[in-house]
């Protein structure tokens, strides 16, 4: 009896068994087969992880393809300490085990970490800690050639501008996420960001990355470099010639353009004060960005040559129409118009009339241009509008409409007042004169170039015929007797060469009327034979000079360069003979 029911109870519990068996294997199946595809999915995604592929940004370049602005790429060294742990790595193709306390002075003589600092950061639960920060790239390599499964980086990209404050106010800067804030950095951002790429990859049990799993999701594009027409050996002379001029001058600012006149490229725009891009919290605000741009005042004297230019190009004056200029000159609504300086009547010719700089005797010869053929020929200049260069928050100046000007303005709009005018744009001026009386679209940014060497070049405003050739050249002839004759106009003369230019002290407007500082300026050509460079310099509220000697050394200086670096061979002619004065 006994031993039946012991066959009935074993019986049973075989029974259990098996029932629980197939309970177990038809889950099995159900698992493995039904239901694997599924179950597969949600494992691998729980596994699954992606990263973004940071694209490097482009570089800045010169006109000879010298660096101005760079990326350099580095990478933090991290480790997850939950993992760290002896590794077996290959050296000669041998397999050799290397302990945590091995591997960590391994890591020391590449990182120059000392090993303890290591092996505490190593040690631990943490999923992160950070070995060292922003290592190079040859230090990555080394470090990737271990072949440590615990080991991992983060790239990271920090903008490098190689010759510091060189062109600073033109380039640019980014801020530390990268972003583009200022200069050529931001106007031609779509050119050197890129696009960042981004991959997707499934993680093994150990959070390691499982190489056969990684999918590109988007493949990365590095940014492509900026061409500039600047020549950084110029800029750098220019610039250091301005930081002189401010000192010398106590100034607030000063600043030197260089354009070839045949072509509009900008080949210098220096500025002092400026910023070095790779510190631009080390300056004021306002040295952060380009004046040459920005900044728009009234030019003064400078802007002369355009209503002389006008009234010989309609035909109403030549270099040698005369006039007598007093120092005050009554307008017929009872306001006077004055000259520079305390003067007997002068009986000037229009050439004399720009040697003197006087503004009575202009007045009455380009006044015999009405107000509407004036201002057309200012818009046709460039005046009242941005450049072609379309600079980051370029000005346009200020040229109101002529329908707009008062009596007073009608006259003042003549010699400088009334009107505002970048840096930039008065070179452009000057640029057109000497060009055969063709503006062209100052050039800054030649254009995107691609990894290949492929330019696409910027896009140019189409050149626009301002006066007649006749017309630019009896202008030269006048500017050059104002190098030649000019009490000031003089001390822009370059032995060797011949030289075309005008002086300019303009007033700055201080609420509703003018301070006591001036914008001194110098605007010249040479070789006025054959103009091939104009060097505009300006110095802003000049303490210690107060007319255009205080300009005039730095064109000298700057010019001197450009001819240099261009290696322009002196004049062999002389200029034109133009009488300065007449007598009946």
């Amino acid at each position: 009896m006994h031993s039946v029911q012991t066959g009935r109870r074993y019986a049973g519990f075989v029974l259990v068994l098996l029932i629980v068996m197939s309970i177990f294997s038809i889950r099995l199946f159900y698992v493995q087969v039904v239901d694997a595809e599924r179950l597969n999915a949600i494992s691998t995604e729980a596994r699954q992880a992606s990263r973004t592929i940071p694209a490097i940004r482009g570089n800045i370049i010169d006109s000879s393809g010298r660096i101005l602005a760079t990326t350099v790429v580095s990478w933090d060294v991290n480790v997850d300490p939950k993992i760290v742990g002896p590794v077996v790595l290959t050296i000669d193709d041998k397999k050799v085990a290397f302990s945590k306390e091995q591997i960590a002075e391994k890591l020391s003589g590449i990182l120059k970490v000392p090993t303890k600092e290591l092996l505490v950061k190593m040690t631990g639960t943490s999923r992160y800690a950070n070995l060292k920060k922003s290592v190079s790239a040859a230090t990555y390599t080394k470090l990737i050639n271990l072949g440590l499964p615990w080991l991992y980086f983060d790239e990271k990209q920090e903008r490098h501008y190689p010759d510091g404050a060189v062109a600073g106010n033109i380039l640019g800067f980014v801020g530390s996420d990268g972003s583009a804030l200022e200069g050529i950095e931001r106007m031609m951002n779509s050119c050197l960001a890129g696009t960042d790429g981004k991959e997707t990859y499934i993680e093994g049990a150990d959070r390691i990355r499982i190489p056969s799993s990684v999918q590109t999701i988007q493949q990365v594009r590095h940014g492509s470099d900026v061409v500039l027409s600047i020549n950084s050996d110029l800029q750098y002379s220019a610039q250091q010639e301005m930081a002189a001029t401010v000192r010398r001058l106590k100034a607030d600012w000063a600043s030197a353009i260089v354009i070839e006149v045949s072509t509009g490229r900008i080949l210098a725009a220096a500025e002092a004060p400026t910023v070095d891009p790779n510190n631009p919290s080390g300056v004021a605000s306002q040295n952060r960005s380009s004046r040459i741009f920005r900044s728009a005042f009234e030019p003064g004297s400078i802007l002369k040559p355009v209503a002389a230019a006008t009234a010989i190009d309609v035909g109403k004056a030549t270099p040698l129409s005369e006039v007598v200029a007093p120092y005050a000159l009554r307008m017929p609504w009872g306001e006077y118009i004055n000259d520079s300086h305390q003067h007997p009547p002068h009986k000037l010719t229009l050439t004399g009339v720009m040697v003197d700089s006087s503004n009575t005797g202009l007045v009455q010869l380009g006044g015999k241009v009405d107000s509407k053929t004036r201002y057309e020929y200012m818009k046709k200049f460039g005046m009242g509008e941005t450049t072609g260069v379309k600079f980051e928050g370029e000005s346009s100046g200020l040229l109101t409409t002529y329908t707009k000007w008062d009596k007073m303005t009608d006259q003042t709009t003549m010699f400088g007042q009334g009107v505002s005018l970048t840096p930039i744009q008065t070179a452009s001026i000057y640029q057109a004169i000497g060009n055969k009386g063709i503006r062209l679209s100052p050039v800054l940014v030649e254009g995107c170039q691609d990894k290949n060497g492929n330019l696409n070049r910027t896009a140019v405003e189409a050149p626009v015929r301002v006066i007649s050739e006749s017309t630019a050249s009896q202008s030269i002839d006048m500017l050059e007797k104002v190098v030649e004759q000019g009490s000031i106009g003089r001390t822009a003369r370059i032995q060797g060469y011949r030289v075309g230019g005008k002086t300019g002290t303009a007033q700055i407007a201080e609420g509703k009327g003018y301070g006591r500082l001036y914008a001194v300026s110098f605007v010249g050509l040479a070789p006025a034979e054959d103009p091939k460079y104009i060097v505009a310099v300006t110095a802003f509220k000049s303490r210690t000079v107060n007319n255009s000697l205080g300009a005039t050394p730095g064109f000298v200086s700057v010019m001197k360069q450009v001819l240099k670096t261009y290696a322009i061979p002196p004049s062999t002619t002389k200029s034109k003979k133009l009488a300065t004065e007449w007598k009946k």
